[in-house]
């Protein structure tokens, strides 16, 4: 397995059918639950467990994956709103030493499970059209709809898996 990408690298198929965006959403709607019965009782020193030499800790993981979930939400927002804006990055690995990834992981998740719902009643019923709409990342291009709520949901699975693997250690 490789550790970095556990889950295999983001794989979209070439034609995004409603059933693709049914089982994305179904991942996304269920996730804080499974997140938290991953890591809600942790103590200090298993939120301090890495996953690899120089990744982040269980603690980081868990606030970039609400802080990721929120920037790709208004990505997301605003292709279906706006005519193909232009979005910014985010400098991950500053986020990540901002003082609130020092919170409690569940501050996270709580803003995640409202951040998932919202994710899932947006994309229930995106039309054809919708899905084709898109963003321009400043760095990574165009971004359809199809392609980022495919992305809401690998992201989240991905991270997870990191956090179990860092755990199991």
């Amino acid at each position: 397995m490789d550790v970095k990408f556990p889950i295999g690298k983001l794989d979209v198929p070439e034609e995004v059918t409603h059933e693709n965006v049914k089982e994305w959403l179904s991942q996304i709607e269920t996730y804080t639950d499974r997140l938290r019965e991953t890591v809600g009782n942790l103590n200090d020193e298993d939120l301090d467990k890495t996953y690899r030499e120089g990744s982040w800790n269980v603690r980081q993981l868990v606030h970039h994956i609400t802080d990721s979930q929120l920037n790709m939400y208004q990505r997301l927002k605003l292709a279906l709103t706006d005519d193909g804006p232009t979005v910014p990055g985010f400098n991950q690995d500053e986020w990540a030493k901002q003082p609130d990834n020092e919170l409690p992981v569940e501050v996270s998740i709580k803003l995640l499970e409202g951040l998932n719902e919202r994710i899932v009643a947006q994309c229930e019923n995106l039309t054809e059209e919708q899905l084709d709409r898109y963003f321009i990342h400043e760095t990574n291009g165009k971004i359809t709809v199809a392609t980022k709520v495919a992305k809401l949901a690998w992201h989240e699975e991905h991270h997870l898996e990191h956090i179990k693997i860092a755990l199991s250690k």
